[in-house]
């Protein structure tokens, strides 16, 4: 609007100008001036916005990428909470704990990003088809995550304990070890059905060592420590 109606002016100027008309070759250089842009942003003022991009992206950017590696614990959480049914299920019709997941019908989508574990020191990447279930350990899918974590037991002792010939006075205890991020060190968590519950092994970012039974607990927690 403010350049319609300067050169409204301009125009109403010159048909009541006594001054001679102004030579054609001149006008499109009077417009020019009449549109042309009054100011800008200056050089300093770029700067300051593109300092507060940057402060915004360190905030943001960390926070995101730790949103979502604690929504990948949720596998372990779900999974731990399935071997605690199966088992459960199996000892109601047998009086007795198992350490091998084919027997109590565990058995994780495709695509696991955690190892888990009835027994000591279960991490590894292992094809689909070459599960090793029957002796207690499955490892995270090679066809999707091909480098394993360090070895990490949330428990130490896995497993039925005191052992399978004690049920029905027995309880177990599972694992599963998985990578969240992108360093080196492992997720651990862990779940019991100890009805003392269980003390959770080599600790680190979490708020307690002890946990319940049915409960996952996570005792490295690698979104926090790594």
């Amino acid at each position: 609007m403010g350049g319609l109606f300067g050169v409204a002016l301009f125009v109403l100027r010159v048909r009541t100008s006594s001054n001679p008309p102004l030579p054609a070759a001149e006008f499109p250089n009077m417009m020019n001036r009449l549109f042309r842009k009054k100011g800008g942003f200056t050089l300093i003022e770029l700067m300051i916005v593109v300092a507060i991009i940057g402060i915004l992206a360190a905030i943001a950017i960390p926070n995101f990428i730790r949103f979502q590696a604690k929504s990948k614990q949720s596998e372990a959480k779900t999974n731990l909470k399935a071997i605690f049914t199966a088992q459960k299920s199996f000892f109601g019709e047998k009086d007795k704990y198992s350490t091998d997941f084919t027997v109590i019908g565990f058995d994780p989508e495709p695509a696991n990003r955690y190892s888990y574990g009835l027994k000591t020191g279960c991490v590894g990447a292992q094809a689909v088809s070459a599960r090793t279930a029957s002796a207690g350990c499955i490892g995270q899918d090679s066809a999707k995550f091909n480098t394993a974590p360090a070895a990490k037991d949330a428990i130490a002792a896995l497993g039925v304990q005191p052992a399978v010939a004690n049920c029905p006075n027995c309880f177990f205890s599972a694992n599963a070890v998985g990578n969240v991020d992108n360093d080196a060190a492992g997720d651990a968590w862990g779940i019991t059905s100890n009805p003392s519950g269980a003390t959770l092994a080599g600790t680190c970012g979490v708020d307690t060592t002890l946990i319940s039974a049915g409960e996952p607990g996570n005792s490295y927690n690698d979104v926090s420590c790594e």
